[in-house]
């Protein structure tokens, strides 16, 4: 890795771990390594399942894990797409192109829905999804709250009327990789699962934990006998990474050292939407996520990749139809947000 280069492009995490994270690492007992974990003699997968089981008051049962969350969208597309049926996911219109080349592993056919430009945001068509959902009867319709690179989210009513609106044979898969960010309230998401059975919600210890490169993910599913064979599918027998799930229990634990940098954050996004939101040209979208989308006049790029590269930073400018007039900025630390702004004013009034 370059580390002169400020790497602000895949959402990364630019700070340092908490203390109890660091401690931890420092402390841990190798001899752990090993062994296999005995938990799975007590019929539970994992350290770390059983302690969110405690968390969220949910059943372990219903709590899957994986390699991040992209192992679990993963598993939950390849499952579902080779069950015989329907082979259509149906995901937004900007999203993660990860979404469509999983599908497309297990030979699926992946179909964008509406989003649209509403203000400062952008906004899931309900109305649009549901007449998707109707014509095509899709194994699988995917939403992603907060969205990348949007940076749009669902509250939990507007969850539960996704869910709602589709039949049970349905599955709705919640990608909330940036949900943390929005509130440290998660108890929706025992009322949904226990609610509906085709529901699974994906999240991640890489984005609010700020651990990606930990690569631990994890899950709840709804109740029935479909999820209960996937639940088979998708767990491991012999258990999980014995350091990974000592770390994702001290990161969780120590929610208030992430807290703070989440203001940080949001002074971030303030400080974008004041100065870059003043520019002709320019609009600041509202992001609820650790990231912030930005549109800017589109005969500035080349002079804005120039300068991003001659200060060593990168973020990442989109190239999609409909939004490759923009650029994703991922939030760091302070001095690394100012020298972004900074960078863009510049250009913006050379």
């Amino acid at each position: 890795m370059n580390e002169k280069m400020n790497f602000l492009d895949r959402n990364e995490f630019n700070f340092e771990p908490s203390n109890e994270v660091k401690e931890v690492i420092k402390n841990f007992d190798y001899r752990k390594l090993c062994f296999y974990t005995r938990i799975y003699d007590q019929g539970k997968k994992s350290i770390f399942s059983v302690y969110l089981s405690e968390l969220y008051d949910i059943d372990e049962h219903q709590i899957i894990l994986g390699y991040g969350a992209e192992d679990l969208l993963k598993k939950t597309v390849h499952y579902f797409l080779t069950l015989g049926g329907s082979k259509t996911m149906l995901i937004p219109k900007f999203s993660w192109w990860y979404y469509k080349s999983i599908a497309d592993e297990v030979h699926g056919t992946t179909l964008q829905y509406p989003v649209y430009e509403n203000g400062n945001t952008f906004t899931y068509d309900f109305e649009g999804i549901k007449k998707m959902v109707d014509e095509l009867q899709p194994k699988i319709l995917l939403v992603a709250s907060p969205n990348n690179p949007t940076g749009n989210a669902l509250t939990p009513a507007e969850m539960e009327k996704m869910v709602d609106m589709v039949p049970q044979s349905t599955i709705l898969l919640v990608d909330e990789a940036y949900a943390s960010f929005l509130s440290s309230d998660a108890s929706y998401v025992k009322m949904l699962i226990e609610k509906h059975p085709n529901i699974i919600i994906c999240r991640t210890m890489s984005k609010f934990y700020g651990l990606p490169g930990l690569r631990m993910g994890f899950g709840f599913i709804g109740q029935g006998e479909e999820m209960e064979h996937f639940a088979k599918y998708a767990n491991m027998y012999l258990g999980y990474d014995r350091l990974s799930e000592d770390i994702a229990i001290a990161a969780i634990k120590s929610d208030a050292h992430y807290r703070e940098i989440a203001q940080v954050m949001q002074d971030a996004r303030d400080m974008y939407t004041n100065e870059l939101g003043a520019l002709p040209g320019f609009k600041v979208y509202q992001s609820l996520a650790n990231f912030i989308l930005v549109k800017y006049p589109i005969e500035l790029k080349e002079a804005l990749q120039k300068e991003f590269a001659n200060e060593s930073y990168k973020v990442k400018f989109m190239n999609e139809p409909g939004i490759d007039t923009h650029m994703r900025i991922t939030l760091g630390r302070a001095e690394q947000n100012r020298k972004v702004c900074d960078i863009i004013l510049k250009i913006a009034k050379s």
